[in-house]
């Protein structure tokens, strides 16, 4: 007997105890990298010049990708979601900045144990992979559980 499918449509909203989190792990790791890359650069030494550059490109990786993480999570970003439609044939994401994304083929849900996240990939109708995050905060409490039960043919 096959599962009963069910069609959801939902809005995200901005998740904004999880950008706390977030800002309470990105500011001081990026505040620490980049002092003492420039505490170092300005040493003089040419062998702590070059822990310097290290360390400063790392506090500028973790710069972009904490605000990229943040920019999400609080839809600030034209790329992130805004609604979600998932029917038996697709799944639809509408996104910030007025597109959208339908995945179409290899549809993959990845559940994390804790319950706090979950990822989406698949292609599009153009044939590209398109990867999501999508945190629980972002949700109704009722459409998120709506949504992991609508999701979980795909994991």
């Amino acid at each position: 007997m096959a599962k009963k499918w069910e069609e959801v449509q939902c809005t995200l909203h901005a998740d904004k105890t999880g950008v706390i989190w977030d800002v309470l792990l990105y500011v001081p790791t990026v505040g620490f990298l980049l002092l003492w890359g420039l505490k170092l650069w300005f040493a003089g030494n040419e062998t702590q010049g070059m822990m310097a550059y290290g360390l400063m490109f790392l506090g500028f990786f973790f710069l972009m990708v904490g605000g990229n993480r943040i920019g999400r999570r609080m839809l600030w970003l034209p790329g992130a979601p805004v609604a979600l439609d998932i029917n038996r044939s697709r799944i639809k994401l509408s996104l910030k900045g007025g597109g959208e994304v339908v995945l179409v083929k290899e549809l993959r849900y990845f559940a994390d144990h804790a319950g706090k996240s979950f990822g989406l990939t698949g292609m599009d109708q153009q044939g590209a992979k398109q990867q999501f995050v999508l945190h629980n905060k972002q949700f109704e409490a009722e459409d998120y559980e709506r949504v992991k039960r609508a999701l979980e043919r795909y994991a």
